[in-house]
This record gives structure tokens, sequence and C-alpha cells, in this order.
């Protein structure tokens, strides 16, 4: 069975270039997300390696779609290889299964995981800026239910029921309670 994964980092990117790259490699099952490819903690990502099997095939556009961090890379190849799943990427046309394909795929990883970082690095130097400006405010703090938190500062629930109500952290209820 031919399997394809494709990711965009955000709901706001479009993932039909992907698709249309891998239209003619006849897909039988697609499995699409829109998130973030730094780690590999992706429900549709989960399933695609749950689902596949012996025999099978796994197509991405590019291994930056897989992941962007040379150690998942590898681990994710690792998996699929001792499941007996050929891996297919369209944009570097290499084949894993061979010593020289196996060394371009990690020196490809690592050019990946070089670019995360710079990116990683230059959104927090531009951060940095915007802050020295007075423009950037840092994300706008999580709103509290007010049952929930009066019911924190009265002690009739721990802040860690409190956090699972309200679907945040901890953190985010020691904050609130030491600015109001």
């Amino acid at each position: 069975m031919n399997v394809a994964y494709v990711r965009v980092s955000t709901v706001e990117q479009n993932e039909e270039r992907q698709i249309a790259a891998l239209r003619g490699y006849g897909i039988d099952r697609w499995f699409v997300e829109k998130t973030s490819g730094k780690d590999t903690n992706r429900a549709e990502f989960r399933s695609m390696l749950d689902f596949v099997r012996e025999g099978d095939c796994v197509f991405v556009e590019d291994f930056s779609r897989l992941t962007r961090n040379l150690k998942d890379l590898l681990e994710t190849i690792e998996r699929l290889d001792e499941k007996g799943v050929k891996f297919v990427s369209i944009k570097e046309q290499l084949d894993t299964s061979t010593n020289s394909g196996k060394l371009i795929l990690q020196l490809i990883g690592a050019i990946n995981e070089f670019e995360r970082r710079n990116i990683l690095e230059r959104q927090r130097e531009g951060i940095e800026c915007a802050r020295q400006r007075g423009v950037y405010k840092g994300r706008k703090p999580k709103e509290l239910d007010v049952e929930v938190f009066e019911m924190v500062r009265l002690k009739k629930i721990s802040v860690a029921e409190a956090g699972r109500k309200c679907g945040c952290s901890r953190a985010t209820i020691y904050n609130h309670l030491k600015n109001s």
C-alpha cells in the first residue's frame, strides 16, 4: 500500500502543493495535518506510523515535512525499516535502503535541524527587538473561569484541579493568583 504523509506548520498554510506533488504515486491512504514538525507528538504522524505494515511505502514531499529534528528523523526511518516499510522522499529522491542513501539522509536531516534552529534564533531576535521598541507584549494571558478561580482562592479545590478544569497549567493558575 502506498501511504502519503503531508504536513504544514500552521492552520493558515495550504497543503495543496505537497498533495499535488504526491498525486502521481498511486497513494492509497493520506495522512494530512496542520501542526509544527518540531517533535513527533502529532496525531496524524502517529496514526501513519501505527497504520503502515510490512511491504507498504511511505511517501513525503520532502524530509522536512516528516520532522525538523535529525534524531527524530533517524528514529522514524529506523522504525519504518524495522516494520519492513519503504520510505520515499520525492524532493530528495533517496533510497534509504543503501549506505549512501542513509548518509545523504543524515546530512539532509542535519541541515533541516540547522535550518530549524536558525529560524528559532531569528524569531527570538525579532521578539527581543520588538520588546525593546515596546511593540511586543507577549501572549495575552489565558482567561480563567471566575468561579473556578474563586474556588482556588478559597482553597476549595487544588491548583492542579483548577488547571484541569480550565485547560491550563498550574503555573498559569499561580500567576493569576500572584497578580490578583
